[in-house]
């Protein structure tokens, strides 16, 4: 069974970092797209950063500067890297993977919390 496990979630301080991984486990073809997303609390999931297996990075305007996305291909494992957080980045962030066949799967979520 395919899952992917994020972990490096904590609480940090405004203006502090955090570095999320996400491991990818089980039989999985091809990846292609892997990203992360967020969602705070009342409010709807969002992308965050996204990365294709060439390397074509997408962020959202909010975290742009900011967080940095990078992946391991030989491990199936993706990075990001949150630098300058805010308050309002405080969220559960989700890993998500998808593979060549369009099929698409969520981590659990690991929490972060910035304080002012």
């Amino acid at each position: 069974q395919v899952q992917p496990v994020e972990s490096g979630g904590g609480l940090v301080q405004a203006g502090g970092s955090l570095r999320l991984s996400c491991a990818t486990s089980g039989s999985i073809s091809s990846i292609n797209v892997m990203g992360w997303y967020r969602q705070a609390p009342g409010k709807k999931r969002e992308l965050v950063a996204r990365i294709t297996s060439g390397g074509s990075t997408k962020y959202a305007d909010s975290v742009k500067g900011r967080f940095t996305i990078s992946r391991d291909n030989a491990k199936n494992t993706v990075y990001l890297q949150m630098n300058s957080l805010k308050p309002e980045d405080t969220a559960v962030y989700y890993c998500n993977v998808a593979d060549s066949m369009g099929w698409e799967y969520w981590g659990q979520g690991t929490q972060v919390t910035v304080s002012s």
